[in-house]
């Protein structure tokens, strides 16, 4: 089982190697680890809760995976290519070999089950062990949570929210998107008459989705119904504090172990905090194991390399957009960019002239 480690150094070295916890093991995990060639593609969104789950769970057990960024602003999860390989036209989605996996949860049961190998942190223990139905029964209740919902729900109404890491703008443009993907979803359906019934089924499931989601009687409800899970996991919490009393010998949610039910806890946490939930679930003496848990959580290593830049959504989510629409334009924006950067330069060029008369006049 897998416990802190807090290797900086080793960190940074390895980008695409994913960190054992357990120090002890974590050399041996990255040397096996770089004797594998990346079986495994990852198709993915930075921003998708989905996604962020499946890419901790890769990270946390030391695999290598090749990731291939589908971007949801852009529409890139509609485009036939995508279907093709999702109907749901929804990430994430694993290939390995001749496997196709788009459910999240059917997704890291898979890597749990094929990628056990020595030096491979197992995440969830064996069946039958003391912690399995612990486990299990806290992935389930975390995994039943309608994220979905409540980041929709959030976006839209921002009053809701304190301290949200979701610009000002976004309820606005979200709300542009939802009619032009309505609009977008039609005109694909009859440029590509065999993903007709896929697109049709995505169009229903958005338009049924995101009128629930607009509805603050039904978010209010979802999110009250959140505080007794949260009051589960701060319980439990306390049980693993009373378990482990010595300092020095932290333990997660189902033991001393990190386990796939810390991924999907700390993945949830990390996602009410982005969106300006989190002081209403902990912190100032509310939950405090809760607090302290999701504190060494974002320590982790793994954590830190899926999670830890995408609170800035200009960088996580702006910007890629924004490189890939150049590519895409590439012939028009190069000459744009040319012809405002010779002004720009010929302005400044005026300015230092002109400064410089100036400064001699006087």
């Amino acid at each position: 089982m897998a416990t802190e480690n807090g290797s900086e150094s080793q960190d940074e070295k390895d980008p695409l190697m994913q960190t054992n916890p357990d120090e002890n093991n974590y050399h041996q995990s990255v040397t096996v680890a770089k004797k594998r060639e990346p079986e495994l593609k990852l198709y993915h969104w930075t921003q998708s809760f989905n996604s962020q789950k499946v890419r901790l769970a890769v990270a946390e057990k030391g695999l290598r995976c090749e990731e291939y960024d589908v971007s949801l602003p852009l529409s890139e999860h509609n485009e036939p290519w995508f279907m093709r390989l999702n109907p749901a036209g929804e990430v994430p989605v694993l290939v390995h070999k001749d496997n196709v996996l788009c459910d999240p949860t059917h997704i890291m049961d898979y890597l749990e089950e094929n990628f056990n190998d020595e030096g491979t942190p197992r995440l969830v223990p064996e069946e039958g062990s003391r912690y399995y139905l612990r486990v299990q029964h806290y992935r389930e209740l975390l995994d039943s949570l309608p994220m979905d919902a409540y980041t929709h729900g959030c976006i839209l109404h921002p009053e809701i929210t304190v301290d949200s890491h979701i610009p000002a703008y976004a309820a606005t443009s979200i709300r542009a998107q939802i009619g032009s993907t309505q609009s977008e979803l039609e005109r694909l359906a009859e440029q590509n008459p065999d993903l007709k019934d896929a697109y049709k089924a995505k169009q229903r499931r958005l338009k049924s989705k995101l009128f629930d989601h607009d509805n603050m009687k039904y978010l209010k409800k979802l999110l009250d119904e959140l505080e007794g899970v949260m009051d589960q996991v701060e319980t439990e919490l306390q049980r693993r504090v009373e378990e482990t009393p010595d300092e020095g010998s932290p333990s997660w949610l189902c033991g001393d172990f990190f386990s796939m039910a810390d991924v999907s806890l700390a993945v949830t946490l990390h996602r009410l905090e982005f969106l300006g939930l989190s002081r209403r679930y902990w912190g100032n003496g509310l939950r405090a194991n809760v607090e302290t848990y999701y504190g060494r959580a974002v320590e982790r290593p793994a954590f830190r390399r899926v999670l830890g830049h995408v609170n800035n959504i200009l960088i996580s989510a702006v910007l890629p957009v924004a490189f890939r629409v150049a590519r895409k334009n590439a012939p028009a924006l190069v000459g744009t960019t040319l012809l405002v950067g010779f002004l720009g330069g010929a302005a400044y060029l005026a300015f230092l002239f002109v400064k410089k008369r100036l400064a001699s006049l006087s």
